[in-house]
């Protein structure tokens, strides 16, 4: 298996419920619970799995335009994460994703791109399993483009 197919990061305890999470040559990341579990001082992991989504999804997009050698200019994501109860624990419900992109009337390909982007994308398409993920993908004027 080639290096691109691992990874490896490392966590650990600061006090309470702060965590470094090192990313090795990427830099160190601090991560908390809010209050009144921890004292908030960092994104919670439920966070940085929305973050991941958003990114991902904005990256798979920009592959998806650009193996069609259509050039996008800004790509955006929001992402609204939903936590419920499931047997008496807090799981992520679901996510909501809102993607704008700056200048759709330019881009030739952006039909095909949009029929395809999100199986590029290795977070979404990992966790959808579990975790409902809802995109929507705008215009910088806030029109829809894909649901």
């Amino acid at each position: 298996m080639s290096e691109n197919n691992q990874f490896s990061i490392s966590l650990e305890l600061v006090e309470d419920y702060l965590f470094k999470i090192d990313f090795g040559e990427f830099g160190d990341v601090l991560t908390d619970e809010p209050p009144p579990l921890g004292a908030g001082e960092g994104p919670n992991p439920a966070r940085l799995v929305a973050a991941a989504v958003g990114n991902c999804l904005c990256a798979s997009l920009l592959f998806s335009l650009r193996k069609l050698k259509d050039a996008p200019g800004r790509v955006s994501a929001t992402v609204q994460g939903e936590l419920e109860r499931v047997d008496g624990r807090w799981r992520i419900g679901k996510l909501d994703v809102v993607m704008q992109v700056e200048n759709p009337d330019s881009l030739t390909h952006l039909p095909q791109a949009l029929e395809k982007f999100e199986d590029f994308c290795v977070v979404t398409q990992s966790i959808r399993s579990g975790i409902p993920v809802n995109v929507r993908v705008e215009d910088s004027r806030g029109n829809t483009l894909r649901e």
